[in-house]
This record gives structure tokens, C-alpha cells and sequence, in this order.
């Protein structure tokens, strides 16, 4: 999906979008809490967690802390919204999609505000959730809307007088569970197929990056969406937990880790045996031949390394070069990892903004550290960026590394379990 921006280059891309919209700096908090029936509700246990600007580490808002009670209630709403006779169950696919084209115009509408939202709560550049996070988010529920009225089964032919068909239904109650390198894209992904085919959702997003999620579900009650049919509970690990192990959830789709992954397929087959949807993490490789376009070659690997401050499931975090042309990439790929621009995500020439949250910048750290002791060649970078508050690094490149090293065999982007 981000193939064309990285055959157009970081820096052209700032120059091709140089006249967004100016962001809402201080965009105004308006939800946090949890959405149930299209109500907005305090959590059982009185809990609250803060979420954070991780370009300076200040609170941004206080978020109400979903747990197991809170998620009973959301797969109760889910539940009744999705029983036969009900006002989702009843209407016309056309219909569900028309509600997700809507939903599309409202987020279309509020573009600058999502956007800026996103940049606040999760530290990516501006320019970048303008451009690329909110879009592709928007045309996903657009594409998933265009499915709704022609998903369906086929007529078979069989031998007798019989007639045999098959017949496309709604799973149910769809548990999903998101993680904060994408947060509104994610919400997007995991909201269009589920809700174009007539199920019902109860989202939990990741702690660190609440904040789009919950607007976008006020959006989904704007644009008319029966009470129930989405609920989102935001919370730490023992709410998602309580989503993978609730019998009433009839499938249970997740965005993350792999650590977290091996936890939530094990946990589907212990309560009702739930249909289960993984996406997890990966150590992607970049592959550079002798007879590349040598400047085409470092700035696309670059871009795959470095987008979204290296925090992606698929980012080309190890890059294996040819002989011949080694040392001339590698000291080009310092050079260019030297340039990159560092700093504020909401000024429209930064390239790269903080780590999400202090627990991956000191992963990120710690990584690096390995690389160092273990014997590879730091060729850029390698510290927290000086003179910036929040969860700066300095853009890292590594030579001479071996496949045995932690840096070659640990994914830099992943996500611990939180229970608390």
C-alpha cells in the first residue's frame, strides 16, 4: 500500500503535499470515553488511564479504563444489536452500505481535525496523517460500502430434483483489537468488512492511541448507525483479554505483535473456539542487487525503514546488498539517515517524529545498545536526539551486521502485554 510514496521519495513527498492544510495544533479533546449504544459511558471500576504527547511527554487527557465489566456490557449491546428482528439485522444491505459511505463524508469532513488528532496522540508527522493515514482510512470504508449489496452465494447444480444454494451470514459479534502505529487506519481496516457483511464490533483500541478511534465512534453515531452495532471500550491488556475469552464474541480480530498473537489464538480455542484473524509483526528484508539504480535503491529503503519512525509491521529493517556496491550504499544510506529531518510532527518539513510511548523508545534504545556491543558498525545515529523533549531518536543505521545479531532477528516495532 505505501509502494508509490516510497518511489517518490520522502522528500518529494513533502514538497508534493507543501500546501495541506495548516493542523489543529491543539486540537480540543472531545471524547474519552467509553461508547456503548451510541452513549458515551464512565467505566465500571472508576479507572481512568492517562494517554500522551510523545513529542513532549505531557498528558494529553485522562481516558476511561475499560476492564472485563465494561466489555461485558459492550458484547451485551453487540449481542442484542445483532439478534434477528433487530434493526441491523433488518436492513437492506444497501443500507449498511450507504451508513459506511456516510461515515467516509463525516471523516472526509473532519480530515484536518483526525489528522491532527492522530499526530497529537501517536507522534507521526502531520503531513503524513493528512496525507496518507486518514485517506487510505476513508477509502477502505468507501471501498468496503461498494461490497455491502454483492456479497453473496452461488446457485450449484446437483443431481435429483433438488435446488442447492449457498448463503453468505454475518458472523456475529466480532471482537477486534488494535495496535498504535495506525491508529485510525487500523479502526478502519478492521471496521469496513465487518460491518459491509452485518456484524457487530466491539473495539478495543491501543492505550497509547485512543483518541481517533473514540471520535471516529461518534461518528459512527452522526451517520445513523443503529445502537450497538459498534462499541468501543478503551483499556489496557485485561480488556482485550476479556474480548478473546467473552462467549458471546464470535470471532476475534487482531492487529499487533506476535507475542500477543500466540496469546489471543490460544485464548480463542479455550472459550467458544472463535474464528480468529492474526496480523502480526515481521522482520522484513530489503534485497539490493549490483546493477540497481543506486539512488532509487537508497532512498526506497530509507523510506521502508524509516516511515512511520520505523514503527510498522512490514518496515524493511534489515537490508542485504551486494558485494560490489556495499560500501558506496552503505555510506549513502548514512548520509541520507544523517539528513533526515527530526522534529515537531506538526511542522510540514519534519520527516520523523517521536517513538509512540517511552516503553518502545527504550526498546529502541536497547536495540541499538545490542547492536553496538555485539560488533556492528554504527554508521548514523545511534542516540536520543539532543535538544528535542519526548521520545526522540536519532535516525540509526547499522553496518557489518550479522543474521546471529538481536538486530537482525528482533522486530524493532512491537508491543508488550499490559494488564494493568
Amino acid at each position: 500500500m505505501f509502494r508509490l510514496i516510497a518511489h517518490r521519495g520522502t522528500s518529494n513527498l513533502i514538497r508534493r503535499y507543501a500546501t495541506v492544510p495548516a493542523p489543529q495544533t491543539n486540537p480540543d479533546i472531545l471524547y474519552t470515553g467509553i461508547f456503548i449504544n451510541n452513549e458515551w459511558h464512565k467505566s465500571v471500576g472508576g479507572k481512568v488511564f492517562p494517554t500522551v504527547n510523545p513529542a513532549n511527554e505531557k498528558v494529553i487527557a485522562e481516558i476511561q479504563q475499560g476492564g472485563k465489566e465494561d466489555i461485558d456490557v459492550a458484547v451485551a449491546a453487540a449481542r442484542e444489536a445483532f439478534k434477528l428482528g433487530s434493526p441491523w439485522r433488518r436492513m437492506d444491505a444497501s443500507r449498511r452500505g450507504q451508513l459506511l459511505y456516510k461515515l467516509a463524508d463525516l471523516m472526509e469532513r473532519d480530515r484536518v481535525y483526525l489528522a491532527s488528532l492522530e499526530t497529537l496522540d501517536n507522534g507521526k508527522p502531520y503531513f503524513m496523517s493528512y496525507n496518507v493515514d486518514v485517506p487510505l482510512a476513508i477509502n477502505n470504508l468507501r471501498y468496503y460500502a461498494g461490497w455491502a449489496d454483492k456479497n453473496h452465494g452461488k446457485v450449484i447444480p446437483m443431481d435429483g430434483e433438488f435446488f442447492v444454494y449457498t448463503r453468505h451470514e454475518p458472523v456475529g459479534v466480532c471482537g477486534q483489537i488494535i495496535p498504535w502505529n495506525f491508529p485510525i487506519l487500523m479502526a478502519a481496516w478492521k471496521f469496513g468488512p465487518a460491518l459491509a457483511t452485518g456484524n457487530t464490533i466491539v473495539l478495543k483500541p491501543a492505550e497509547q492511541t485512543s483518541l481517533t478511534a473514540l471520535y471516529m465512534a461518534q461518528l459512527i453515531k452522526e451517520a445513523g448507525f443503529p445502537p450497538g452495532v459498534v462499541n468501543v471500550v478503551p483499556g489496557y491488556g485485561d480488556a482485550g483479554a476479556a474480548i478473546v475469552q467473552h462467549n458471546d464474541v464470535d470471532k476475534v480480530a487482531f492487529t499487533g505483535s506476535t507475542e500477543v498473537g500466540k496469546k489471543i489464538q490460544q485464548g480463542s480455542g479455550l472459550s467458544n473456539l472463535k474464528r480468529t484473524t492474526l496480523e502480526l509483526g515481521g522482520k522484513s528484508p530489503n534485497i539490493i542487487l549490483a546493477d540497481t539504480d543506486m539512488k532509487h535503491a537508497v532512498e526506497t529503503s530509507h523510506f521502508g525503514l524509516f516511515f512511520n519512525m520505523g514503527q510498522c509491521c512490514c518496515a524493511g529493517s534489515r537490508t542485504y546488498v551486494e558485494d560490489k556496491i556495499y560500501d558506496e550504499f552503505v555510506e549513502r544510506s548514512a548520509e541520507r539517515a544523517k539528513k533526515r529531518t527530526v522534529g515537531n510532527p506538526f511542522d510540514l518539513t519534519t520527516e520523523h517524529g517521536p517513538q509512540v510511548d517511552k516503553e518502545q523508545f527504550d526498546k529502541i534504545l536497547s536495540l541499538i545498545d545490542s547492536g553496538k556491543k555485539q560488533g556492528a558498525k554504527l554508521v548514523a545515529g545511534g542516540e536520543k536526539h539532543d535538544g528535542l523533549p519526548g521520545y526522540f531518536i536519532q535516525p540509526t543505521v547499522f553496518a557489518d551486521v550479522q543474521d546471529d545479531m538481536t538486530i537482525a532477528r528482533e522486530e524493532v516495532s512491537t508491543e508488550k502485554v499490559k494488564t494493568n
